[in-house]
């Protein structure tokens, strides 16, 4: 990297007091959005495409704590300011800001919760903060997106009174979004088995997403809207977008605008707080999403919280664990917030249609979310013809390796309320359904909103057979414990079923899941039996009688039987889901070490342990462990004379 003579790194952490020296200001280039996909980072270090200097053994050894975006662009030779979330050490926030203002960043936001601060930070001394003992990681502010189908690709980044603001188009891809027939509500309630007992009367849920269009669809049951792209100010509703009114209407529309009500949501009585995060095109910034989680769960008694909606990601640059918005998720479900993210829509090649695994996005790769893959349901009751989208991302989770999603839930051309003044029906008529209020959507962002109406009615049953409050309400992973156990088998088009990281556990199952939640005890002790009447696992859907998978994915052990007949230590508030701190009865397998290589690579094959390598095994998994996480021994694709072949930005490499 090329620093001017009189701004070294050094020099950064010496001068903290310092006015900046005019070389070392921000240099007002625009850079590419950093939502960009992570296989031509990877291979832009593959190819040692490096501008300027090496880094020395200590550059190199600090620079550990920048995430894979950031460490692509110093290698790559940018000058270009970069937005970015520092997390530091306890007691060394004051130091760190004052550091950061004697250079001359601008300091866009704290989150204390997290031990953090957003700023923008010239590129030039990314490597001297990087350095500072009292600084732990410095992550991309990415680019969020909404998990449409299509959604905003591309945008830029500019800087604008010294800040980087979002600005692009909406991009939808030609006939993507109105393939298939639409799902109307009606069809969808009664294909996961929920009819008009239960409401989501009581629960309250937080959809962070570009807003809500107020209409007599949510008349009386907004509780609050604040809206972060303009600081959390709040305000009256709107959504220039329209994604997060169809989000809220699935969940818990009413069908006030139809002229019967068929098309009410999920919950059409759940309370909505409205966290408006993305723009008029479906774009934010990830440290206004983790704002807008910490403001939830904050005031979550106050605004009656108890599920948080997040139908939007970004690329996984870095692991879970430093990763501050999956920290910000995993501390909501710490509190007791159920979070429902969204897998993601990156299942397949745009350009040659290939379906890969690995495209799960943040913070749908947070172990305690429940994360949402799509499914197609054909627009029937019958559960028999669904199958899973080839644009739902498909796991295990870079870096991480995690087994994810955790379910699948119809997600395609799902119809719901119409956001009159947003961008998408303005650009795209042709989404209205046959009702002109109400539009039909695709991706996992749809799949997501129908968990998250189903876990409404789920902690309804539970409270109103538990005495609440008085008796406990479910935990979150009880929650996602009882939605996997109820989850009924999916059928890839072989007629083979579909693998745990392509189904999670399995296909949402809304019925069974109300039964199932209704049954416990939440003041049962913990070991003790918690179920307070026979539980049959079946439930008849469409006139068929379909048995529950009857199956947890605890991290990457795969767990089956009378698991949930007892309240388990697994199912505490304060437990990462599939974390070593607590076990499940019934464990059938070992943790294994998956290894994968660059998730876009768009594989239909990935080949798991080193006694694999070299071994033609069509389109099944192969279970294994292996060395390491290294593209050396990992295969994926078709093998060639035996030896192990990939991609990278498309291009066939033999290894």
């Amino acid at each position: 990297m090329h620093w001017p003579p009189h701004c070294s790194a050094v020099s950064f952490q010496q001068e903290l007091t310092a006015k900046p020296s005019e070389g070392c200001r921000m240099n007002g280039l625009v850079r590419r959005s950093v939502g960009c996909a992570i296989v031509f980072v990877l291979a832009v270090i593959a190819a040692g495409d490096v501008q300027g200097k090496a880094p020395d053994a200590r550059q190199r050894r600090d620079r550990q704590k920048l995430d894979l975006n950031l460490r692509a662009a110093l290698e790559g030779g940018t000058r270009n300011s970069q937005r970015v979330i520092i997390r530091v050490r306890d007691g060394q926030g004051a130091a760190v800001r004052l550091a950061l203002k004697a250079h001359g960043h601008s300091i866009i936001a704290d989150h204390e919760s997290l031990g953090a601060m957003t700023a923008v930070v010239h590129a030039e001394d990314l490597d001297a903060l990087a350095e500072r003992d009292g600084v732990v990681s410095i992550s991309t502010d990415a680019v969020v997106r909404a998990k449409l189908l299509g959604g905003l690709l591309g945008g830029l980044l500019k800087v604008v009174g010294g800040l980087v603001n979002v600005v692009g188009s909406v991009l939808l891809p030609s006939g993507a979004d109105t393939e298939g027939p639409a799902v109307a509500p009606s069809v969808l309630r009664a294909t996961l088995g929920v009819g008009s007992t239960w409401t989501g009367r009581g629960i309250g849920v937080a959809v962070i997403d570009s807003g809500l269009e107020m209409s007599s669809e949510f008349e009386g049951r907004v509780t609050a809207f604040y809206d972060f792209t303009r600081g959390g100010i709040r305000t009256y509703p709107y959504d220039d977008y329209g994604h997060g009114t169809h989000i809220a209407g699935t969940i818990g529309g009413s069908g006030a605008r139809s002229s019967s009500r068929d098309y009410r949501g999920l919950a059409p009585n759940v309370r909505f707080t409205i966290l408006k995060v993305l723009d008029k095109n479906g774009a934010g910034w990830t440290s206004d999403v983790i704002r807008a989680i910490d403001f939830a769960v904050t005031h979550r008694a106050a605004l009656r919280i108890d599920v948080i909606n997040l139908s939007l990601g970004h690329p996984i640059y870095e692991p879970a664990g430093s990763d501050p918005l999956v920290q910000a998720v995993e501390r909501a479900v710490r509190a007791g917030v159920v979070v429902v993210a969204a897998a993601g829509n990156v299942g397949k090649n745009p350009e040659t249609g290939l379906v890969g695994y690995a495209g799960i996005t943040s913070p749908g790769n947070a172990p305690s979310a429940i994360t949402v893959g799509a499914l197609r349901t054909q627009d029937t009751v019958s559960r028999q013809d669904d199958v899973v989208a080839d644009y739902s991302s498909r796991g295990p989770t870079w870096y991480d390796a995690f087994a994810k999603p955790d379910i699948v839930a119809p997600g395609h051309n799902i119809v719901a309320a119409i956001a009159r003044q947003g961008t998408l029906i303005e650009s795209y008529p042709q989404l209205k359904a046959a009702d002109g209020d109400y539009m039909r959507m695709s991706g996992t962002s749809m799949a997501t909103a129908v968990a998250t109406g189903v876990i409404a009615l789920m902690l309804e049953g539970n409270r109103s057979a538990n005495d609440y409050p008085e008796h406990p309400s479910l935990t979150p992973n009880a929650v996602k414990a009882m939605l996997q156990y109820t989850s009924l088998a999916v059928n890839n088009p072989a007629g083979g079923e579909y693998e745990p990281l392509v189904a999670g556990a399995g296909a949402i199952n809304g019925s069974g899941a109300i039964q199932l939640a209704r049954a416990a005890d939440t003041s049962t002790p913990v070991g003790q039996p918690w179920l307070t009447r026979t539980v049959n696992p079946w439930t008849t859907i469409g006139g068929e009688t379909l048995v529950w998978k009857q199956v947890l994915v605890w991290g990457s052990v795969l767990v089956w039987g009378s698991t949930i007949d007892v309240n388990q230590p697994a199912f505490g508030t304060v437990l990462v889901w599939g974390s070593g701190d607590a076990t499940l009865s019934n464990a059938t397998g070992t943790s294994e070490d998956f290894v994968w290589t660059d998730p876009q690579s768009w594989a239909n094959v990935l080949v798991w342990g080193s006694d694999s390598i070299g071994v033609t095994t069509g389109d099944v998994l192969v279970w294994g462990s292996t060395g390491g996480l290294t593209p050396a021994t990992t295969a994926w694709g078709d093998l060639d004379d035996g030896r192990p072949y990939g991609m990278i930005s498309g291009h066939s490499i033999n290894r």
